[in-house]
């Protein structure tokens, strides 16, 4: 996409975690004369140059082509993490959904597409070292988040060979935070009923030390930077994202100042979560807990060299924003991320 004012940008997911980070960034660009967030729900929340459109990717009644006519970038984040007891439903719209978005680019004729993949669209990789991009992406089957990521890579696949002219993009983070963020991901990953100010250091007896749960964390400000600079370098491909240092439980337990570790078998972790995800008391399922314990570790060389990229927040710093966050209920003007204190 060319640097010229008045570019025009159209957001899926534009109230979402990212989606917000990516919308501020955007409205504050002076080479981007107009963003256009679509959204399920129209926020309360006005950044300057900005429009808003509610729509439902997951209906086929949606006009997309519409929505993306005039488009010089069409950034899509939208994406739906529950109900994780029926993945049909996330079916609909994480992968269907993403279908029709990306139709609707090459029917709108939109010259750029970026796209949120993950860290999740990988196959099982080392802890021990970091991979590249050319790491394979068949994701881990068992989970839905997982298998729905890795399928749009070959739907993406696809679409590149038949459109040759769009020029597209894949953003693969590790797990993004911000402090705005922790009541959405509260609901998301512990439950709307988990009270935030239970995520208070002090009140943890012990760490538990879980085999394999190493993963890398990021702010969610530095992703959507990383979004901003894909639209301003005539970058195709995708690109790793995540921050320092990896989280295990040895750099968990100095950040929290939890002194005691004890040693967890996988087993027996997996149970507990099987046992609360089945009676409803926890909406993130066993079998993605069984993918984060599979996924490697990030090589970000490639987003540092070609974009000219490098996190401003260090992979603590984010996961302390969220604790904060989550302690006093901090949320967004959007319904996705509205704050909400339980407890």
């Amino acid at each position: 996409m060319s640097s010229a004012p008045g570019n025009r940008v159209v957001v899926t997911g534009a109230t979402g975690n990212v989606g917000t980070s990516v919308v501020r960034l955007l409205s504050e660009d002076p080479d981007i004369g107009t963003v256009r967030g679509l959204a399920r729900r129209i926020p309360d929340w006005s950044p300057p140059k900005t429009e808003w459109s509610a729509v439902d990717i997951a209906s086929e009644q949606t006009s997309l082509a519409g929505q993306f006519a005039g488009a010089d970038a069409v950034i899509h984040l939208a994406w739906a993490f529950q109900p994780t007891h029926d993945p049909a439903t996330t079916w609909r719209t994480n992968v269907l959904g993403s279908i029709r978005v990306f139709e609707a680019v090459a029917a709108a004729r939109v010259p750029v597409l970026v796209h949120a993949s993950s860290v999740g669209a990988y196959s099982p990789g080392p802890k021990d070292h970091a991979v590249d991009e050319s790491w394979p992406t068949h994701g881990w089957p068992d989970a839905a988040y997982t298998r729905e990521k890795a399928y749009l890579e070959r739907a993406l696949d696809t679409f590149e060979r038949d459109h040759p002219e769009t020029r597209v993009v894949r953003m693969r983070p590790a797990f993004m935070f911000k402090r705005e963020s922790a009541s959405e991901q509260r609901r998301i990953f512990g439950g709307r009923f988990l009270p935030g100010p239970l995520a208070r250091p002090e009140l943890l007896p012990f760490l538990p030390d879980i085999p394999g749960l190493r993963v890398q964390a990021l702010h969610t400000d530095d992703g959507a930077r990383a979004y901003q600079l894909a639209l301003r370098h005539e970058v195709r491909g995708a690109f790793n994202l995540a921050a320092d240092p990896p989280l295990d439980a040895e750099v968990l337990s100095e950040l929290l100042g939890v002194q005691r570790r004890v040693r967890l078998p996988r087993g027996a972790a997996r149970s507990a979560i099987a046992a609360a995800w089945g009676l409803h008391l926890l909406p993130a399922s066993p079998h993605l807990f069984d993918a984060v314990l599979r996924l490697p570790l990030l090589d970000c060389t490639r987003a540092r060299t070609e974009l000219g990229w490098d996190p401003q927040h260090t992979a603590t710093e984010a996961v302390q924003e969220l604790l904060q966050g989550l302690q006093h209920g901090d949320g967004a003007a959007t319904a996705p991320m509205r704050g909400r204190k339980v407890g």
